[in-house]
């Protein structure tokens, strides 16, 4: 099923990265932009992310844009309906229907702006991203530091003890590690 088509020509950018690698900084840098250039624009988060704000979405850095907090993504359909521009924070949380929402969003001329990690703590790809990385026409990896060596992280390490896919947290909880030094703390093997 597809929203009714317009002129405009949609399309799914996502950002993506590992924990502390900016995705919600750029995320908020392009709505900023988008803002200023006066296009109609709407941001959603998923209901579950309440580390910060329960109506924000707020970088580590702790910049900020007003969003409306979801629990399911077909939710984002009836309240899109007049923005151009679409953003979503922490995508990863949600189930697969967000990709089969992005791309009717996308097909009825909206952009499109996502943001979530692209792996778990296991190294695996989280949820939705791997089918959203396929249907998105922009992708922008976004890439910490490693707080091991220095190097550039890919890989959100979890710091605390929990096989849960799911446990919210920040720097008591994750550190971001290059592909080597995960593989050290993890002893070469996924954690699953």
């Amino acid at each position: 099923m597809f929203l009714e088509s317009n002129d405009k020509n949609g399309y799914i950018e996502v950002v993506c990265g590992s924990m502390f690698s900016g995705k919600t900084e750029e995320l908020i840098r392009r709505i900023n932009r988008v803002r200023i250039a006066g296009q109609p624009f709407r941001v959603f988060k998923p209901s579950i992310d309440i580390r910060y704000s329960d109506t924000k979405v707020v970088s580590h850095s702790n910049n900020k844009i007003k969003s409306i907090s979801i629990n399911k993504p077909d939710e984002i359909l009836s309240l899109s309906e007049d923005f151009d521009v679409i953003g979503i924070d922490e995508v990863q949380f949600f189930d697969k229907e967000i990709v089969e929402i992005c791309t009717q969003l996308a097909n009825s001329g909206k952009r499109v702006i996502v943001a979530g990690l692209d792996m778990d703590y296991s190294g695996q790809p989280f949820g939705p991203m791997a089918g959203l990385l396929s249907v998105a026409e922009y992708v922008t990896k976004v890439k910490a530091i490693c707080m091991d060596c220095s190097g550039l992280s890919n890989f959100s390490y979890r710091l605390v003890d929990s096989e849960e896919i799911v446990v919210l947290g920040e720097k008591k909880e994750y550190i971001p590690l290059c592909r080597r030094c995960f593989a050290k703390r993890t002893n070469g093997t996924n954690k699953k």
